[in-house]
């Protein structure tokens, strides 16, 4: 068989680029959202090339990974950039409406292992939700799932809902953040029903 090459969205700039310029952007962002062969992190690479970032959203082990796992992360300012920093893993798991306040778009660009207890996909959902209610919209630069030839485990018995299983899924769902993000909307799974404008890479 021919081997292809994947290229995750962050990747392929030239297809997101121009939507970025003149607009105030967000990004949910950790340790993975990288750009490249030399993984530079996709904060850094757009801020080069002149994308108006003013804030950042970071998940579970904050948006430079460096947080313990359930530890709470508090909001901050990046040492590197000067961008203020905030926590969706400490006070609060959805962006308030302060939050993105001034915001044009939101880029949501996070690497996923594809199974339901990974806490970013809880962070998705309340991003999403937060930006329907607010009129922001969402930009999901998509990576592969590694484990996204198979489904597999019990759907969530909702009895037990947490932010570690949220919504009615398999433990290996087999989606992407682009995949899952679609059926969020799709499935009116958003409080209220509500309906986040997606741009998908």
């Amino acid at each position: 068989p021919t081997r292809q090459t994947v290229l995750p969205g962050a990747d392929q700039t030239g297809l997101y680029i121009g939507y970025l310029k003149n607009k105030s952007i967000g990004m949910v962002i950790n340790q993975t959202s990288v750009i490249g062969p030399n993984h530079v992190p996709s904060l850094d690479s757009l801020v080069k090339l002149g994308v108006h970032v003013v804030k950042i959203f970071g998940p579970e082990h904050g948006f430079r990974g460096t947080a313990s796992n359930g530890a709470t992360v508090n909001d901050t300012v990046d040492p590197k950039t000067g961008i203020p920093a905030i926590s969706l893993y400490g006070k609060h798991y959805k962006p308030t409406p302060d939050d993105l306040k001034g915001l044009d778009l939101l880029i949501f660009d996070i690497q996923d292992v594809g199974t339901r207890f990974y806490t970013y996909l809880s962070t998705l959902h309340y991003v999403m939700e937060s930006c329907a209610e607010n009129d922001v919209e969402l930009m999901i630069l998509d990576r592969p799932n590694p484990n996204g030839n198979y489904v597999d485990g019990p759907v969530l018995d909702t009895a037990y809902r947490s932010f570690v299983g949220l919504d009615v899924i398999p433990i290996v769902h087999g989606m992407t953040f682009g995949e899952y993000a679609q059926m969020l909307n799709g499935e009116g799974w958003l409080k209220g029903h509500v309906q986040c404008k997606l741009k998908i890479i």
